[in-house]
């Protein structure tokens, strides 16, 4: 292993690297030439084939050309998007901004910008180093940019968990990341974290006991302990291994890049409805879904059978949907039914047959499901396209553009709102945020 370290001068290099330079926060794109770049224009509206609901673009901020009204220079790769339950406000990580820019709903004004770089003012707000993240190439430094990817919001909406993908001056993702927690009553960063190396999907605990966060640098997940209502006494609690750790050692001045060939590639996560498992999507290694029985505080295997790719993971009316990102689906099956089947793992894996397949636009990332559970939407970044798939059917009922590329979506808890990020590709297309309402008809 490395056991070098950076010289200043080296640092502040390594710190002004570009998104144009970067290849970093593109999970596994295609080689083939990407598709024009589509800007949509406000007030694009659509009716479902069914005639059940309308969707509407009715603004955006975006960080290009377009309209000075909607502009906005902080919208810097933007990765995702959270709304707030209460639907005060909505966040969004811009993740080579190294910011989480906050706007208000409804009007969309910016109401702040939450930067990710850190100093010695941040001191306080890191706990005991963990034994379960090891500095293996770099020497421990909390002088960093945090390039803020997913978020999950817990206490009931008063504080936004944000992993970094990495720390800035670790430019090929191998040593510990980590996680800042921002309360949402002041917009302030109040704890600091250590992670595994490239955290992208953070999950919650229905308890609120736990936050769960997938390392897709290395094929682990980490448990924090979050019973405490004091932030500082939060503390890591467990680190769960997929199959094998997948051993680091890259340059520590040339980057590479990590989106692909990590491993199992962890991404969409979730905690089953009663706590008992918590679940992993595999969009690399062969894919499936890593289940972990959180009671015996084990891992079971992967379930497989799924079409390969499994990005995003989300459960409604007793069933786990799946996005696939490559070929462009949304997969269901019942949520019984593959827990059944994980319980049954003897070796590594398990085949589970009968998914259900819905086939949207290619590159399916971020899906999520209408508060009244009847429509699934999906944000398609290779069609840079919406689709919405009606969850009992399992078809297609309606499409729209949205700026190219998207990976990120949300939708307001009252189901009127639904809020889209793309985040472009090495330099074109993207750096937009689109606002969409939605009217149902019938």
């Amino acid at each position: 292993m490395h056991h070098f370290y950076l010289r200043p001068v080296i640092l502040t290099l390594l710190l002004g690297f570009t998104f144009t330079v970067s290849l970093f926060g593109q999970e596994q794109e295609s080689k083939k030439k990407a598709p024009s770049v589509v800007h949509p224009s406000i007030n694009r509206s659509v009716v479902s084939t069914c005639g059940s609901l309308r969707i509407t673009l009715t603004s955006k901020r975006q960080n290009y050309g377009g309209s000075v009204d909607t502009r906005d220079d902080a919208i810097f790769s933007p990765k995702s998007v959270n709304i707030h339950p209460n639907n005060s406000k909505y966040y969004v990580n811009s993740l080579e901004g190294g910011t989480t820019v906050v706007f208000e709903m409804g009007t969309n004004r910016r109401l702040k910008v939450i930067s990710h770089r850190l100093g010695s003012e941040h001191n306080s707000l890191w706990g005991e180093s963990s034994p379960l993240y090891r500095f293996e190439h770099y020497r421990k430094n909390n002088n960093f940019m945090g390039k803020p990817v997913e978020a999950v919001f817990s206490h009931g909406g008063r504080y936004l968990w944000v992993p970094y993908y990495r720390r800035s001056y670790d430019i090929n993702a191998q040593d510990p990341s980590a996680v800042a927690v921002i309360d949402t009553q002041s917009d302030k960063i109040v704890r600091l974290m250590e992670t595994g190396p490239l955290p992208k999907m953070i999950a919650v605990s229905h308890d609120n006991r736990s936050i769960a966060v997938s390392h897709w640098g290395n094929n682990t997940v980490g448990i924090i302990n979050i019973e405490s209502d004091n932030p500082m006494k939060w503390r890591h609690s467990k680190l769960y291994v997929v199959d094998y750790v997948l051993p680091l050692n890259y340059s520590l001045t040339n980057p590479v890049n990590r989106d692909n060939g990590s491993g199992y590639a962890l991404r969409g996560t979730l905690f089953t409805p009663d706590d008992r498992y918590l679940l992993v999507g595999c969009m690399g290694g062969g894919g499936g879904i890593a289940v972990i029985d959180m009671k015996k505080q084990k891992y079971l295997g992967r379930v497989m059978g799924m079409m390969s790719g499994v990005r995003h993971l989300v459960l409604s009316n007793g069933y786990l949907y799946l996005s696939i990102n490559g070929s462009g689906y949304v997969q269901r099956i019942g949520l019984d039914k593959f827990i059944d089947a994980a319980t049954r793992i003897t070796g590594k894996s398990i085949k589970l047959t009968g998914w259900t397949n819905c086939k949207v636009g290619a590159g399916a990332r971020t899906i999520e499901v209408s508060p009244c559970g009847k429509y699934i939407f999906a944000a398609c970044n290779i069609a840079s396209m919406l689709y919405v798939v009606d969850a009992e059917q399992m078809k297609v009922i309606a499409t729209t553009q949205v700026d190219s590329f998207p990976v990120g979506l949300d939708v307001s808890s009252n189901g009127k709102t639904l809020i889209t990020t793309s985040q472009g590709r090495s330099g074109y297309g993207g750096n937009a945020v689109d606002i969409f309402s939605i009217e149902y008809l019938r």
